[in-house]
């Protein structure tokens, strides 16, 4: 069985990271809420269809597997943003609460060393026609304790996220992550 102790430690980094960010909407002692707009050179059907082949454009750095296409995230309430583990290990990254397909998206869970913490999160992706494109709103919404709050590892997060964001721009304009 794989050692996942290096996957893990590369995830805790973001509680510790100080990167700023203007996508931290705002953030306190309860918990952030962080916002990211882009637009895609694509229909949102395909803007959509593109965000929930996770696999394909998250990165293994940001895995507990280390591997992306270990990733999963069905489109039908119910179903979850998962990822496989050696042997018959898995993880629920966040678990898929509403779909409207090639409109919204919305997810509950708490992402990395968030889901330890015991803090309910809420994600929620938008996609719009624009000028001949796909506006795509992404907003994560966190709230519960964190010892010292939330302030400090909000910026983390976000660059974590924001990162993750333009690998989903470049895989859905281009079909490379």
């Amino acid at each position: 069985m794989r050692n996942l102790a290096p996957a893990i430690a590369g995830l805790l980094w973001i509680s510790a990271a100080t990167v700023a960010s203007a996508a931290v909407a705002d953030a306190g002692e309860n918990g952030f809420t962080l916002s990211d707009t882009l637009t895609l050179s694509v229909p949102p059907a395909k803007a959509f269809a593109a965000m929930v082949e996770v696999g394909k454009w998250w990165s293994s750095e940001h895995t507990y597997s280390g591997d992306a296409t270990n990733l999963s995230l069905e489109p039908k309430a119910n179903s979850c943003w998962c990822e496989k583990l050696p042997g018959t290990g898995g993880v629920r990254h966040m678990a898929v609460v509403f779909v409207m397909p090639g409109k919204t998206i919305r997810l509950e869970g708490g992402l990395g060393p968030l889901q330890a913490m015991g803090v309910a999160g809420s994600m929620e992706w938008k996609f719009e026609p624009a000028d001949k494109g796909t506006k795509v709103e992404v907003r994560y919404a966190v709230g519960g304790y964190s010892r010292g709050g939330f302030k400090e590892i909000a910026s983390g997060v976000d660059a974590v996220l924001h990162e993750q964001i333009e690998r989903y721009k470049r895989y859905a304009d281009t079909a490379k992550p």
